[in-house]
């Protein structure tokens, strides 16, 4: 195995690949554990959800965003509702300003089929 190619002359090592095969897979299972790994909490809303519905889980998102989750807020249509996506975008920007306090939006509310979606992240 070359060691230093940039070394005149360069530098060279005999090893046993296999042993070294296993050593770089062991550092990379590591590194992989040492990772962070981010959750995504999900809320789900439709266009016609009441306001105490709607506080309810926003007490949710807002508890999922204290313990550092990002949360999905998913407003899902059905049936001949798709044809009021502003109802959706209305309900959404309403999630983010009463949730601003706790985080910041990192994906605008866009539609996606038949669901418009916003990501939230906590803030820091």
């Amino acid at each position: 195995m070359e060691v230093a190619p940039q070394a005149d002359p360069p530098v060279c090592r005999l090893l046993n690949y296999g042993k070294f095969l296993y050593e770089r897979a062991k550092k990379e299972r590591e590194a992989r554990k040492a990772q962070k790994q981010i959750e995504v909490k999900e809320i789900r809303l439709r266009p016609r959800t009441g306001e105490h519905d709607i506080e309810y889980k926003l007490r949710d998102a807002r508890r999922f965003l204290q313990k550092g989750f990002k949360v999905k807020v998913r407003v899902r249509f059905r049936g001949r509702e798709v044809t009021h996506p502003e109802l959706a975008k209305e309900m959404l920007d309403l999630v983010a300003e009463r949730l601003g306090d706790v985080a910041v939006v990192e994906q605008e509310g866009h539609l996606e089929g038949p669901t418009m979606l916003m990501v939230l992240a906590p803030a820091r």
